[in-house]
């Protein structure tokens, strides 16, 4: 089974390092994030490098806890988010890139099935445009959440 790529992007009418500052804010992700319930840190200070904490969102009508850590952090420019659940790989990268007034803020999401189950890999397949959709729609919001609130600092 091939990985599954989502890639959005939406201008911000803030600087980069407005709009770092909200998305790297692990702290106030709850009150930022309309999808986020819950945040937990797990390690790390800041948004560093190896910095952990576990995630709740509501997916598809249920609440679904991952575990996540920041792999690359290239400041006001890059940043890539990565979690592993039930043998699956998955991966979030945030560029930003000056544009005129403010920012383009581009997110990449891609799973990777990789050692998943045989099971949970049909299910992936037979449920992958469902999950895509929902994603994708969660994706926006989140991109929706953080412009407007670079955009208020």
């Amino acid at each position: 089974m091939s990985n599954t790529e989502i890639q959005l992007t939406r201008h911000v009418a803030a600087t980069p390092a407005k709009v770092w500052a909200v998305l790297t804010d692990l702290d106030a992700a709850t009150t930022t994030l309309t999808g986020v319930i819950s945040t937990e840190r797990v390690a790390g200070e800041g948004y560093v490098v190896g910095t952990r904490w576990r995630e709740t969102r509501k997916m598809l009508g249920k609440e679904a806890t991952e575990e996540m850590w920041v792999a690359e952090v290239d400041p006001e420019r890059r940043t890539v988010v990565k979690a592993n659940s039930r043998g699956a790989d998955y991966t979030t990268s945030f560029t930003l890139a000056p544009s005129g007034d403010g920012t383009d803020l581009s997110m990449t999401f891609t799973a990777d099935p990789g050692k998943s189950t045989f099971l949970a890999k049909l299910l992936m397949k037979a449920f992958g445009g469902l999950g895509t959709k929902a994603t994708a729609k969660m994706m926006t919001q989140d991109l929706r959440d953080i412009a407007a609130a670079a955009e208020a600092a």
